[in-house]
């Protein structure tokens, strides 16, 4: 049994879930409490030293970075494969997932602490936040996360973020172009990698940039309608912290309508 350790809203973890799904694969889950802390645990530290999740466990061996941990799984599990049948398909999906790593994932964390859950931690005291900004290893990813929280939509960091997304998503139009699926005809890992960031921009109610490219839409429409989605993805999440996001991203419509106006 594979044990996986994730948080329903983190990102990441939600590329790895449904990628488990769509393999019929078994696993034991494990959640941990990102905004209570549990990242931080020193248990769970042990497991995964950059204090993020997911974690899989399997057969001993303890699998960090949930894109390698995806090719992972393909590896193992390579029935159904989630891997294009054609090398140069198959790099073309790779750097699609590499750009997501490199560009839109860190963005994510900037529009999530900027807009949804800033007010939450904003009725923190300040040296409470100030604690949980020095457990965070990573020097860069520390400034930035006070600066979102401080700032919110005004912070510098924010602008470069929307930019992240709009260029996921314009990415994403002409890639569906001639095919159904980032990798293909068929559900692959570079789709897997790209529903959390979408499924987000839908949490933070900016859903128009999606509507506005109708392949993205309708890519989207698909994903949604996978027989593993509700359980791996839309089940987990609980209704009062989506409509926590989607109020929070409400609350600063005119800042963000702005912002997004001025690309």
């Amino acid at each position: 049994m594979l044990q996986l350790y994730h948080n329903a809203f983190s990102s990441c973890s939600q590329k790895v879930r449904i990628v488990l799904g769509e393999k019929g694969i078994g696993w034991k889950s494990h959640d941990i409490d990102l905004q209570g802390g549990g990242q931080h645990d020193p248990e769970y530290v042990k497991l995964n030293p950059n204090h993020v999740v997911p974690t899989l466990v399997h057969d001993g061996r303890v699998l960090t970075e949930s894109t390698l941990i995806n090719e992972y799984l393909e590896d193992a599990f390579p029935n159904p494969s989630m891997r294009p049948e054609d090398p140069g398909d198959r790099h073309a999906m790779r750097l699609f997932v590499k750009q997501i790593d490199e560009k839109v994932h860190p963005a994510a964390a900037v529009v999530t602490y900027g807009i949804a859950t800033r007010p939450m931690l904003l009725g923190r005291p300040p040296e409470e936040r100030a604690a949980a900004w020095n457990q965070i290893p990573d020097p860069a990813r520390r400034a930035a996360r006070k600066s979102v929280v401080e700032n919110g939509v005004a912070a510098p960091e924010m602008r470069g973020a929307i930019v992240a997304f709009v260029g996921l998503l314009d990415r994403m139009e002409a890639a569906l172009q001639s095919q159904l699926w980032i990798g293909g005809e068929r559900f692959s890992l570079g789709d897997a990698c790209a529903l959390p960031y979408v499924l987000r921009l839908e949490h933070l109610a900016m859903g128009s940039l999606i509507e506005a490219r109708p392949r993205a839409a309708d890519w989207f429409a698909r994903v949604q309608a996978l027989e593993s989605y509700p359980a791996m993805i839309s089940d987990g999440l609980p209704e009062p912290i989506l409509a926590m996001f989607r109020n929070n991203a409400e609350d600063v419509r005119g800042e963000l309508d702005a912002l997004i106006a001025s690309l």
